[in-house]
């Protein structure tokens, strides 16, 4: 039975310090010992926290989270998801969720789609223009960030072409922590997908943040629960009991509004 074994790495992130923030992961890592092909999630932004200073959350040569997600994802011979900023040019920036292989080559990269214009986040992140969804280990996997998780039109379309695991990496705040639960188990039930929610713990000069990171199951069942602190958490995500619930209870055929 194809399997997907799922490493949740739960952060409390340094604000605005690469270096601190890529120590973290190391030392994460090094205490959870991922097993080679496994999927390691790392949360929204994080190497450098929330921050719309783009002249400390954007990769320079001398600063390069993206090198780093690299040596580690070939180091550990795993599949790693973690949230990036990319110059777009002039005085803006892309907020990413981008996978690494295990042979330390990108093999996916998505632009979040829904900017937090409440927090700022408008003025200088540019929105993406597409859904991603990526084969990792015969699952084809969605990539989601934060705000991303309001809006269902984005799973459903993810859905669509194929989705049957959705990653969410964030920096949710702990104000609004219930949503956070609530709506990780809600894309998962009205989707019969997995879900994958990664979320940072800890606070930054504007908000404290809960944790909270879940692995949730197509009926919406929360199979793994990081609390509240740095840390981690596994979960092993059975797919082919996935596409039997898709089978068995065949809700999203009955859909009245676009095809799936």
């Amino acid at each position: 039975m194809v399997s997907q074994h799922i490493l949740a790495l739960q952060t409390n992130i340094v604000w605005e310090n690469k270096e601190a923030n890529h120590h973290a992961w190391e030392r994460l890592l090094n205490q959870a010992k991922p097993q080679p092909g496994m999927l390691v999630v790392l949360p929204e932004m994080a190497a450098v926290g929330f921050s719309l200073n783009l002249e400390a959350t954007v990769d320079s040569s001398h600063a390069s989270s993206e090198a780093f997600c690299k040596r580690l994802a070939a180091q550990w011979k795993v599949h790693l998801i973690c949230g990036l900023i990319r110059g777009a040019g002039g005085n803006l920036a892309d907020n990413q969720a981008v996978v690494f292989g295990p042979d330390g080559f990108e093999s996916a990269r998505y632009t979040k789609m829904q900017l937090f214009a409440l927090g700022g986040e408008a003025q200088v992140h540019t929105p993406g223009k597409e859904i991603v969804v990526t084969e990792i280990n015969g699952i084809k996997t969605a990539l989601f960030v934060c705000y991303d998780l309001r809006f269902p039109e984005l799973f459903r379309e993810a859905v669509r072409q194929g989705a049957e695991l959705f990653v969410v990496i964030a920096c949710w705040p702990t104000k609004r922590a219930d949503h956070w639960t609530t709506l990780l188990r809600a894309r998962a039930i009205e989707n019969q997908a997995w879900v994958v929610g990664v979320n940072r713990a800890g606070s930054d000069p504007n908000h404290s943040y809960p944790g909270g990171s879940l692995i949730v199951d197509c009926h919406g069942v929360v199979q793994a629960d990081a609390g509240s602190e740095e840390g981690f958490i596994f979960g092993e995500m059975q797919i082919e009991e996935q596409r039997q619930w898709r089978k068995d209870f065949p809700a999203l055929n009955d859909r009245r509004f676009g095809q799936l």
